[in-house]
C-alpha cells in the first residue's frame, strides 16, 4: 500500500533520488558529520557540508563514498537510512518499496555487493544494480533499445563513465576514476604550488564552479580568493583568473577526453558511424564545466552536447529502469548487475 518505486544515485558528492510519480524528492551532498567521543552522528546531507572544514576537534565530516562506490560501509547505511526516512514521511514501511541503485561501470563485484547490502539493510523489499551509463542514457531521453549506437559520457564527483550503448546493452565501456573531486584536488595542489596558499574543499568546488573553463574561453573571468599563507601562516586573498583555473584542471581534463578516444577506438565500425550522426552525450555534474562540449567536439571531430538534465539523468534513468525491470532483464548486457531482497536474506540466514 505505502510502498513505490524508488531509483537512488548513490553519488561520490551527491545523493539523488526519485521516486515513482512525484520526480526527483530529495539532492543532498554525500557528507555525514560524526562525534569522534561518543560516535554519534550530528548531521547529513546540507547541515553536515556546512560543517567541513569549521568543526572543533572532537568532530568531524566524512565523505561515506569515494570514487563512486562505498568506503565507509556503516556511515553509508546510517545516511541512506536518514535519507529514506525523510521521503518516507514518518511512514515504517521501507520494505515495501522496490530500490534501483547505479554503480560506476568498472566497480568491482565486492563493491557492487556492497551497495545492495546496504539498500537491504535500511529496508528496501527489493535492491536492484544498474551502470550508470546504462542509467545516465536512459535520464536522458536516448532510445537504448534501438539498433543505433549512442555514446554518452557521465562525469560524477568520484567517477567518469564513458559507453557506447546499442539494443538495450553496452557494447563497450571504460570507467575513468576521474571526476569533480579530483578536479577540486588538482585546483588546491595548484594554488599550494603556485600561489602558497592553502584552501578548503568547498573553496575549490567553489572556484570550479564560478569560473572554472577547459581551454581558452572568449571571456576572461576571475574570482578573488580566501586562503590560508603557506609561507607566513596568515589569512590572505588573491584573485583568480579563468586561466589559472584551466591549467590546474588541463592535466585531468586531456585525461577525461583520451578515455573517450579510446572507447571510441575500439567502438565497432557501424556504431562507429551512428555516433557520427547522434553525437556524444555528456551527464553529470561535471558536463556543466565551461568549455568541456567543444574540448571533446574539436579533439574527436564528433558534436558533443550536454543532456537538457545533466545532474539529474542517473537518478531518472534508475526509475525509469527500474519501472521496466522485466523488460531490461530479457536483453543483452542490460547493466542489471545483481538484485538482492529481504527474502533472500531470511533464507541465506
Amino acid at each position: 500500500m505505502f510502498g513505490s518505486d524508488i531509483g537512488i544515485d548513490l553519488g561520490t558528492a551527491t545523493v539523488i533520488i526519485y521516486v515513482k510519480n512525484k520526480g526527483i524528492v530529495l539532492r543532498e551532498p554525500s557528507v555525514v558529520a560524526i562525534d569522534l567521543e561518543n560516535g554519534k552522528i550530528l548531521a547529513v546531507g546540507n547541515e553536515a557540508k556546512n560543517m567541513v572544514g569549521r568543526t572543533p576537534g572532537n568532530v568531524i565530516s566524512v565523505r561515506p563514498l569515494r570514487d563512486g562506490v562505498i568506503a565507509d560501509y556503516s556511515m553509508t547505511e546510517a545516511m541512506l537510512q536518514y535519507f529514506m526516512k525523510r521521503i518516507n514521511k514518518g511512514f515504517r514501511r521501507f520494505f515495501r518499496n522496490r530500490v534501483m541503485i547505479c554503480v560506476p561501470s568498472g566497480a568491482t563485484d565486492v563493491e557492487r555487493r556492497a551497495v545492495l547490502e546496504a539498500a537491504v539493510e535500511v529496508g528496501a523489499r527489493s535492491a536492484f544494480l544498474i551502470e550508470e551509463p546504462m542509467a545516465a542514457a536512459i535520464g536522458a531521453n536516448l532510445n537504448v533499445e534501438e539498433p543505433r549506437g549512442k555514446m554518452i559520457v557521465d562525469i560524477g564527483g568520484g567517477t567518469s563513465d564513458i559507453a557506447v550503448i546499442s539494443l538495450g546493452g553496452i557494447v563497450v565501456s571504460k570507467s575513468l576514476r576521474i571526476g569533480g573531486d579530483k578536479f577540486d584536488e588538482a585546483i588546491m595542489r595548484y594554488l599550494r604550488k603556485h600561489y602558497s596558499l592553502a584552501i578548503g574543499e568547498q573553496t575549490a568546488e567553489n572556484l570550479k564552479i564560478m569560473i572554472g573553463t577547459c581551454g581558452q574561453q572568449d571571456e576572461e573571468m576571475s574570482m578573488v580568493l580566501k586562503g590560508r599563507d603557506l609561507v607566513q601562516g596568515l589569512p590572505r586573498q588573491i584573485e583568480i583568473s579563468s586561466t589559472a583555473v584551466s591549467q590546474a584542471i588541463g592535466e585531468m581534463i586531456q585525461t577525461l577526453v583520451d578515455g573517450v578516444r579510446n572507447v571510441l577506438e575500439i567502438t565497432p565500425p557501424e556504431l562507429s558511424a551512428d555516433i557520427i550522426d547522434g553525437g556524444i552525450v555528456l551527464t553529470g555534474g561535471g558536463s556543466l564545466l565551461r568549455g568541456l562540449p567543444e574540448l571533446i567536439t574539436e579533439q574527436t571531430g564528433i558534436n558533443c552536447f550536454c543532456a537538457d538534465d545533466p545532474m539529474e539523468s542517473v537518478a531518472l534513468g534508475t526509475g525509469k529502469a527500474l519501472a521496466e525491470i522485466d523488460k531490461l532483464k530479457t536483453t543483452g548486457r542490460s547493466g542489471i548487475l545483481m538484485t538482492s531482497s529481504r527474502k533472500g536474506r531470511k533464507k541465506a540466514r
